[in-house]
């Protein structure tokens, strides 16, 4: 009975009480984790902002905006497709994107029990919204007339993801995670993902205004020719 309640807390994850038989710790620390992370997204940003500033065609604000896509769409179709593609195996994998999980986890253990709410979305973001901003790069590298639909649409998709994502956990009473822990409930749990509220709400109204002042230039045009008649 002993060994049994001690195996039990054979993990990082709140709440401690979880079980967990299939895990297997990780191998790798969280400053590797993390430099991973971190840098393979640094890569696709300036990679991006290199060639978003090419063409001249862009200004500054939305060059950061094409950037923001780029690494929206290495972090949902790579970091999150995994997930939603291995997220059965999770605990007991020692590939690098199943140990990063495995880190992330440490802030919301959803993730480690497969939790329904966190695969739905998972896998929704995964595969809409992650092929969706490398379309959304295309449609502002070719100029598109499309581009604003599609950032509205995106923008939208990650804000909802994420108000249910800490709506979900609040009703829940932040047991998932170690609260008020610096770098796994602050870090991890918040700031990583307010980030997909912050930016998105300001994509939002950015697509707003731009759609905004094409409708009026349609709508004052054809007022102008039904003038003309």
């Amino acid at each position: 009975m002993g060994a049994s309640s001690a195996n039990k807390h054979l993990h990082p994850f709140w709440p401690r009480d979880l079980v967990i038989p299939s895990y297997v710790a990780n191998d790798r620390s969280m400053s590797e984790i993390l430099v991973f992370l971190f840098s393979v997204s640094g890569v696709f940003l300036i990679v991006t902002w290199v060639i978003t500033g090419i063409s001249g065609k862009l200004g500054t604000w939305r060059r950061l905006a094409v950037c923001w896509f780029a690494v929206c769409g290495f972090i949902h179709s790579v970091i999150e497709g995994w997930f939603s593609l291995y997220y059965d195996i999770l605990p007991g994998d020692q590939s690098l994107l199943s140990q990063l999980w495995k880190e992330y986890s440490k802030g919301d253990s959803r993730y480690i029990i497969a939790d329904n709410f966190t695969v739905c979305m998972e896998t929704v973001t995964a595969f809409l919204w992650g092929p969706f901003s490398f379309w959304a790069i295309y449609s502002f590298l070719a100029t598109k007339s499309y581009r604003f639909v599609l950032q509205l649409i995106i923008s939208l998709g990650q804000l909802y993801g994420a108000v249910l994502y800490f709506f979900t956990e609040h009703r829940d009473g932040y047991i998932h995670s170690e609260f008020g822990h610096p770098i796994y409930f602050w870090f991890y749990f918040i700031f990583m993902n307010f980030l997909w509220i912050i930016i998105p709400l300001v994509l939002i109204v950015d697509a707003w205004r731009q759609l905004l002042a094409a409708q009026t230039y349609v709508d004052t045009s054809e007022t102008q020719k039904t003038k003309r008649k």
